[in-house]
């Protein structure tokens, strides 16, 4: 997952980049497309023409131009053909038509001086109208196709924003639930690791017991087998001492001591 994260945030950072990258170009095609279509129009259409803005003088560059002075010349702008457009316009050159090449090519070569007058038949007036409106629409045409890109773009990016932020959040919700996870199997690991050593320290003591079982039962054992071994010669042993201590008290009673030795001396011999 981690990997995946990295993989869409690297994508998305390299999608973000040529998006803003095409836009500047798109950006700078269309600002190029309308100084073209404004200068065209300076010629053949004076009515659409827009003059450029006037300069704002500064309070010191007033001062000079009442005291009768002049001021520095203005630096031409820089950019394409002089124009100002900074941006990259190659790449939408080389998306474009071999004609359409040619075209802004010939007026970047011409651009710096004024076309040469119409005709002054109204015929070739008329067909001078009619190339002006034609090339002036083919730049409308080269300025929609612009903006319509641009703006696909836009949905693009916004969906595609929209999309790595969905991921992002998803991510981010299944770390959390995979954490939290972990964090209660840990939690049940430690648990079982701790009943498994309680048993085995049961085990081992239930061993122990086992094992002094083991040995009192052997020695109960032992002493049953010399009992039974030695059941007869103690059981004549008990009998004649239950005589004796019968002759004895018969003896203590008053009977005679002589007859008692007599009967013992027969029983040693």
């Amino acid at each position: 997952m981690d990997k995946q994260v990295a993989d869409a945030t690297a994508n998305r950072k390299a999608e973000h980049a040529e998006y803003e990258e095409t836009m500047a170009s798109d950006g700078a095609a269309t600002e190029l497309l309308g100084l073209a279509k404004n200068r065209m129009a300076k010629f053949y259409s004076p009515k659409l023409y827009k003059p450029a803005p006037k300069r704002e003088l500064s309070e010191e560059e007033r001062i000079t131009v009442n005291m009768g002075g002049t001021l520095a010349p203005t630096n031409a702008p820089g950019g394409i053909a002089g124009t100002g457009v900074t941006a990259a316009f190659a790449q939408y050159q080389a998306e474009a038509t071999d004609e359409n090449i040619g075209f802004l090519q010939v007026r970047s070569k011409k651009s710096s001086g004024a076309p040469p007058p119409p005709p002054a038949t109204a015929a070739a007036f008329k067909k001078s109208g009619e190339e002006s409106n034609g090339v002036i629409s083919m730049l409308d045409l080269l300025a929609a196709d612009l903006a319509k890109e641009m703006q696909t773009m836009e949905v693009e990016e916004k969906e595609s924003q929209k999309e790595y932020e969905e991921l992002i959040a998803e991510s981010a919700k299944k770390r959390a639930n995979d954490s939290k996870s972990i964090s209660d199997k840990e939690g049940v690991k430690v648990e079982l690791q701790q009943n498994t050593l309680n048993m085995e320290k049961e085990h081992k003591d239930k061993l122990g017991e086992s094992y002094a079982k083991v040995e009192l039962i052997k020695s109960l054992h032992g002493e049953c087998d010399w009992l039974v071994a030695n059941f007869g010669a103690r059981k004549e042993a008990r009998a004649a001492e239950v005589e004796n201590l019968q002759n004895a008290k018969a003896v203590l009673s008053g009977a005679d001591y002589s007859f008692l030795q007599t009967v013992m001396a027969r029983r040693h011999f």
